[in-house]
């Protein structure tokens, strides 16, 4: 970048003065040529007179100053700008009638006008673009300051924001087993998600997250040696792997995964460095405090609304709101890109992956307020938290149905999981029942009742239902010893008629008979033995099951 002398190049006489008045220097200028090379060595003669001015700059200033010093002292100036305002161009008479150096307009102009800034032309990878920039020997001379985003200040929570709490808590482990043992079993992933409780982590995030643990690949094959392990591990020591993969991992983008939002084109986005960003936010926060979350998000975009776009970029990403069809590009969708992106960030994974408690005014009403949870101090220190032992045990009724308890062994239900057809979750519990067609399938696969049998007699509170273990002994044994079937039964006057329809060409729709009178016509082929009835000259009435067609 060019230095002080060659960034004065451009000023007239009156503009010099103008800058030496604000820095309190007389200088002496016979001619502009002179008056800018006494100019440039007298705001370089002492780091004492530069730090007395960078000190009675506005915050604002001392911000943008910052926010250059760690962009290796240059910004984009339609970036800079956007946030720090423009420079208005005037001519020398109007700056003599206006003094606009006494009452600058923006934080530009007023860093402009004490030539602690300058723009200019500089080659980048998209051809000469126009930068704001520090001119290199007052950049090496600047004090240091720290970076803009340690500069964000956010404020506790008013009580009326936190009324209604929901703790942080390791539930993604159990539904990390649940899709886990869903994979195992063989189910899609409709009859998975069907299994999650209505508040539980989206099923693309959790897949994404497993995936970048490694424990599934791109086509949803299980690496078994690494899930036993992690179905194995205490719960603070998985919920630690969960914690790490998400907050290391350039696979989980989240950005991507917000929902009502898709990503359209080829362009990249940086995920790591949202996340590390808001770590650094929230991080120094006083863990005992609830902090508002609406304010939060101001503030960032008040001093570091660039968290995540390179160069400040905001025409290049192609977002698509998904509920209304426009493009979400530019500055002015910030609230509803970056803004959510971080509201997300915390509601969504700080919070599922226990970091974070949260708070709303009401129950149902949106989140207004989060604060470090019980479990946050030692994950963030890399540390497994301390989480009560996997040791609840199942029932089994004599209904062959079994539930499971929250704080269940994830890797034993894992496994019973895989012998019995799925039911739905009432009160955390997670519920099977055990079926011929369960079992056949878990067959299958070469597993047998005997580990079944094992596995029920070591978990279960109680005794097991002795009909429950001799049917599944007699299932070993025999398979299945009966069966209901949905089935339509002819009832006819008398059995001659019977008789002269199992002589006719309809008689291959028949089933197995009933009685003298009565038989079982195939499945969907009622038409065809109402109409053969017909051509013998009989009208047949069809009477629908109710149950049937509920």
């Amino acid at each position: 970048m060019p230095d002080l002398a060659h960034s004065l190049n451009h000023l007239d006489l009156g503009l010099l003065h103008n800058i030496a008045e604000l820095w309190g220097i007389d200088l002496e200028a016979p001619d502009v040529r002179r008056g800018r090379a006494n100019l440039a060595a007298a705001l370089l003669s002492s780091r004492e007179l530069l730090a007395e001015i960078v000190e009675s700059l506005p915050p604002q200033a001392q911000t943008a100053l910052a926010e250059l010093q760690h962009n290796q002292g240059r910004m984009l100036w339609p970036q800079f700008s956007r946030r720090y305002g423009d420079i208005r161009e005037m001519g020398r008479a109007k700056r003599e009638r206006q003094n606009p150096h006494r009452s600058p307009a923006s934080t530009a102009e007023l860093l402009w006008y004490r030539a602690l800034i300058s723009l200019a032309f500089f080659d980048s990878e998209h051809g000469p673009q126009e930068y704001a920039y520090i001119p290199d020997d007052l950049l090496a001379r600047l004090p240091d300051n720290p970076s803009p985003e340690n500069n964000i200040r956010t404020r506790p929570a008013a009580p009326a924001e936190r009324k209604h709490i929901l703790p942080a808590s390791s539930r993604i482990l159990d539904q990390a087993c649940t899709y886990l043992a869903g994979l195992r079993a063989g189910l899609d992933l409709e009859e998975i998600s069907r299994h999650f409780p209505g508040d539980a982590v989206p099923l693309n995030t959790l897949q994404a997250l497993l995936s970048a643990a490694g424990f599934i690949d791109q086509k949803l094959s299980l690496d078994l040696a690494a899930v036993r392990g992690f179905l194995e591990a205490g719960r603070g020591e998985a919920l630690l792997t969960l914690f790490t993969t998400w907050r290391d991992s350039p696979m989980i983008n989240d950005l991507r995964l917000l929902p009502h939002l898709q990503a359209e084109g080829e362009w990249q986005n940086d995920p790591q460095k949202a996340r590390r960003f808001l770590l650094r936010q929230i991080t120094p926060l006083d863990p005992q405090t609830w902090w508002g979350l609406p304010a939060l998000v101001t503030a960032i975009r008040q001093s570091a609304p660039d968290f995540q776009r390179p160069a400040g970029n905001y025409d290049s990403w192609y977002l698509r709101d998904t509920r209304t069809g426009a493009y979400l590009r530019g500055i002015e969708h910030w609230e509803a890109v970056d803004g959510e992106l971080l509201r997300y960030l915390v509601y969504g994974p700080l919070h599922w992956l226990g970091i974070l408690d949260l708070a709303s005014p009401a129950a149902g009403q949106a989140l207004s307020a989060f604060r470090f949870s019980a479990l946050a101090a030692a994950l963030l220190a890399n540390t497994p938290p301390e989480l009560k032992p996997e040791d609840q045990q199942l029932t089994a009724d004599s209904k062959l149905t079994i539930q499971i308890p929250p704080g269940f062994p994830r890797a034993v239900r894992y496994q019973l999981a895989r012998f019995c057809a799925w039911e739905s979750i009432k009160k955390d519990r997670f519920n099977y029942r055990i079926t011929p067609a369960s079992l056949a399938k878990a067959e299958a696969h070469d597993l047998n009742i005997t580990q079944l049998l094992t596995l029920l007699r070591k978990h279960c509170a109680i005794q097991l239902p002795p009909n429950l273990v001799q049917s599944l002994e007699n299932w070993q044994a025999h398979g299945t010893q009966a069966r209901i079937e949905d089935v339509q039964v002819l009832r006819l006057k008398s059995p001659e008629l019977l008789k002269a329809l199992r002589a006719s060409h309809a008689a291959r729709y028949l089933g197995d008979p009933l009685g003298p009178t009565s038989v079982i016509v195939k499945r969907g082929a009622w038409q065809k033995v109402i109409d053969a009835l017909a051509e013998m000259g009989y009208l047949s009435a069809y009477e629908p099951s109710k149950e049937r067609d509920q």
